[in-house]
């Protein structure tokens, strides 16, 4: 039997990446997915791999800086399904610069999306969760939240900010049988570190132990596990999928 079967999920930034390998593997598990994105034009690729393994797929287009938004795709999520099992908290953006060279705009913009997403995320389905006295929240934050990052003040501040704020909701919710943890994906190769000149590529795999990017099905594993029943006694921690890059 699928480790999720009958389970349901709602996946941030579901349209491509981690987000899309986030949704196909819990998909592979057995769980029903709700896909949420900013824009549909991509949804429906996910939706179309995510119903090729048997199960249902709801696409909600939402913007995960504005809490109304968000509150009514999880209103949106519990019409079409019976219970809300499992919150992935994965959109996120990056604006890179020096710190001394970063516009206002984009300190607010990587800062709105990372982090008051994230927020947002959990508030929106804390309430739904609490009523059945159970859920599991798993929130993407990054290693460069832990060591920072030159060039990324903005990703890097965000990324503790989830990291501290897994850790504090988890506290709240545990009471209710919902767990909260984090998922911190090192260099994991996407459509952003494809983008990386030959120098950039080359320091990263100067830091890595393994010597090699990592995959998004190997942040999605890591999610799995966070959903899966093999984790009900894990909250408020958080996961390093970085080939050995922080230890």
């Amino acid at each position: 039997m699928s480790t999720l079967q009958g389970k349901t999920a709602l996946v941030t930034g579901a349209s491509r990446g981690i987000g899309r390998a986030i949704a196909l593997r819990l998909a592979r598990d057995g769980a029903n997915i709700a896909g949420l994105d900013i824009k549909d034009d991509l949804l429906e690729e996910t939706g179309a791999l995510v119903r090729e393994q048997g199960v249902e797929f709801l696409p909600i287009t939402a913007d995960v800086t504005d809490f109304d938004n968000m509150k009514a795709a999880v209103g949106q999520f519990t019409e079409a399904f019976d219970s809300l099992d499992i919150m992935v908290n994965n959109a996120g953006i990056t604006r890179d610069n020096l710190l001394i060279r970063m516009s206002d705009e984009d300190w607010r913009a990587v800062i709105s999306v990372n982090l008051t997403g994230v927020f947002n995320g959990i508030k929106a389905v804390a309430r739904p969760m609490m009523r059945q006295r159970s859920g599991r929240i798993v929130n993407i934050a990054s290693v460069v939240g832990m060591v920072g990052n030159a060039g990324q003040a903005n990703y890097s501040a965000s990324k503790g900010g989830v990291i501290a704020l897994t850790k504090t909701a988890a506290r709240e919710l545990a009471g209710r049988g919902i767990n909260v943890n984090a998922v911190a994906p090192g260099f994991i190769r996407t459509a952003m570190t494809d983008e990386l000149s030959e120098e950039a590529r080359e320091s990263a795999l100067g830091q890595i132990p393994f010597a090699r990017f990592g995959e998004a099905q190997d942040v999605a594993a890591a999610v799995a596990f966070l959903a899966g029943p093999d984790s009900s006694y894990l909250t408020g921690q958080v996961i390093r999928v970085d080939g050995g890059m922080v230890m």
